[in-house]
């Protein structure tokens, strides 16, 4: 991590552990998310001490490598369906992007939908990487009867068009379960940047995004953020990223995390060219 406040020593002198494993055990967990926005440097002092007390967690290597480069482009139509339903805090709504992992060259199409009842269906399947910057027709055939089965008009998917992508770099935790709790896992994500359809946006370098995935129950990353008097915040990294780049959205919903960590964002302009290009 190009941060410079040890937070990649820390992650490199953990235990690894492989996708597979890394996978199995995440296939066992009724998952409840958790998230924060915390300072990179209080990030790594609660890495670095955590395991004192809850046992060491191992670190996610793929290829030798324990910190993966992470893409996504977000779509949405015009007059952003997708984030004004996330906004409103509508039963029925969608996120659609693609993900594209630079350091191993894959990517993929991923939909989040919810329904009424309030069921989230996550769909997630292989995309060509060169064209993780638009919809392809099969794409937006999936995506238009995915629509209906929310109640969102199926034409809209020929609207549907990039307006967002996120950078970020990503270390991946396996944690250790105990007295009778399931293992769980966390990421940390940092380098983070947003850049709009025009080249523009925002970076947060004193920052990282937590995220806590445990079978319910705190797990003892989340109790140590607690301690420290971090907790959990509503973010989503479109959603939020929009509302800090557009102020005249509808933003109530992340006022917190906006008036916090996001105030100090860094400005960040660059052509259409260079925005599509990897993070490094």
């Amino acid at each position: 991590m190009s941060v410079g406040t040890g937070l990649d020593a820390v992650v490199a002198a953990l235990p690894a552990v492989d996708l597979d494993t890394m996978t199995a055990d995440a296939a066992l967990l009724s998952r409840v998310d958790r998230k924060y926005v915390v300072p990179v440097e209080d990030a790594r002092r609660l890495l670095a001490s955590v395991g004192e007390i809850a046992g060491v967690p191992a670190a996610l290597e793929i290829d030798g490598q324990r910190e993966l480069t992470y893409r996504s482009v977000y779509f949405d139509t015009p007059d952003l369906l997708s984030y004004r339903l996330a906004a409103r805090g509508r039963r029925r709504r969608f996120k659609l992007r693609t993900r594209t992992y630079i350091d191993t060259g894959a990517a993929y199409l991923e939909l989040k939908t919810r329904g009424a009842r309030g069921l989230t269906l996550k769909e997630r399947g292989a995309y060509d990487p060169d064209e993780a910057d638009r919809l392809t027709s099969d794409a937006r055939e999936e995506v238009a009867v995915a629509f209906g089965a929310i109640g969102v008009d199926p034409a809209r998917a020929d609207e549907l068009d990039a307006r967002m992508q996120t950078m970020y770099r990503r270390a991946t935790l396996l944690w250790p379960g105990g007295a009778g709790a399931a293992s769980s896992r966390s990421t940390i994500d940092t380098d983070l940047r947003w850049v709009d359809a025009d080249g523009e946006g925002f970076t947060l370098p004193r920052f990282a995004v937590i995220e806590t995935k445990t079978d319910g129950r705190p797990g003892a990353l989340d109790r140590a953020l607690w301690r420290a008097g971090h907790r959990p915040q509503r973010i989503s990294k479109y959603a939020t990223g929009m509302a800090a780049m557009r102020v005249e959205l509808p933003r109530n919903r992340w006022h917190r995390v906006l008036s916090g960590a996001f105030a100090s964002s860094t400005e960040l302009r660059t052509d259409r060219k260079d925005a599509t290009c990897d993070a490094d």
